[in-house]
């Protein structure tokens, strides 16, 4: 499943407040957020592995010492979770260090380690911190502690509702998403992610990070049964929207989308039948970033149902 997880409201309102105190705590600075300014204040500490480096891994997963003492008693149980589970960041809790892998490209190591500040704020994930993967470290343990780091990451990169208000001040369109990228200096696929949450605050919008969706541009690894890579949900989509397949919605971009390598793949409005059987009119829209592409759905309005004369 790619479908986003939607936090309780207490505990989103529990991490929103921690964040707000480290805003706070830094005069509540305009976009770009600076991480350095977030480490000093919270006194965190940044480091580098290599999951490619066999002996740089090594290197640094000895050094993880506590008044002369190991912090791991079996260094190498982490050693082969890093290689297995394609760990991309850490945080040593004792320690109060983040690390990083260097091998990920420098665009996400922004991302990476707001995520790992975000477990660092919260207290109740230190018990459970090992590491984090490419989706969880340990599913059935973790799922929930990593959607709340992912939480409270967003909300500090983004700066909370400095980023709500902007978004709803422009158009909801890919447009609007990459000047917001450029504003506040993280990855297309995080800004869609706060894009939809935006704009999606009062109606159902739903945001797809996929491959080319155009059966010409496919890779040879895409798989027909798992098409998203995130299957993003407003809270309002996924109350309304619940048992909408992945892979019906990413069947109805196909349908619009051309082959082109890059840039506006195509536009389109598209039915999705909500959980009571009603079908609602979407505006959907794509752009390619040679990598991925990025879909957004917004909500317009019912279907009209023709009355037989």
């Amino acid at each position: 499943m790619a479908k986003n997880e939607i936090l309780r409201a207490r505990t989103a309102a529990d991490i929103d407040e921690r964040v707000e105190r480290v805003l706070n705590g830094l005069g509540n600075p305009e976009p770009p957020l600076d991480l350095r300014t977030v480490r000093e204040l919270l006194k965190l500490d940044r480091g580098y592995y290599s999951a490619n480096d066999p002996g740089l891994l090594q290197e640094t997963v000895s050094k993880l010492r506590i008044a002369g003492k190991q912090v791991l008693l079996r260094p190498t149980l982490l050693i082969e979770a890093v290689r297995k589970m394609d760990i991309r960041a850490l945080y040593i809790p004792d320690q109060k260090r983040i690390l990083i892998d260097k091998s990920q490209p420098k665009l996400k190591h922004r991302w990476n380690e707001a995520h790992e500040i975000g477990h660092s704020v919260l207290p109740w994930h230190e018990g459970a911190m090992l590491g984090d993967d490419e989706y969880t470290l340990i599913p059935a343990c973790h799922a929930r502690h990593e959607a709340e780091a992912n939480f409270a990451a967003a909300r500090l990169l983004f700066l909370r509702e400095k980023f709500v208000e902007e978004a709803q001040a422009h158009e909801a369109c890919i447009e609007s998403m990459k000047k917001l990228k450029e504003r506040f200096g993280n990855t297309y696929t995080t800004t869609l992610w706060r894009c939809v949450e935006a704009w999606g605050a009062s109606v159902p919008v739903v945001g797809l990070v996929t491959g080319h969706p155009h059966p010409d541009q496919r890779k040879p690894d895409f798989d027909p049964e798992n098409p998203c890579r995130h299957f993003i949900q407003s809270p309002a989509f996924a109350r309304q929207f619940s048992t909408v397949p992945e892979t019906s919605v990413f069947e109805e971009v196909v349908e619009y989308c051309s082959p082109k390598g890059g840039g506006p793949l195509g536009e389109s409005d598209v039915l999705l039948v909500d959980d009571n059987g009603d079908g609602h009119i979407f505006e959907f829209e794509s752009f390619h970033f040679y990598h991925q592409t990025l879909t957004i759905g917004i909500y317009r309005r019912p279907r009209r149902n023709l009355v037989a004369a």
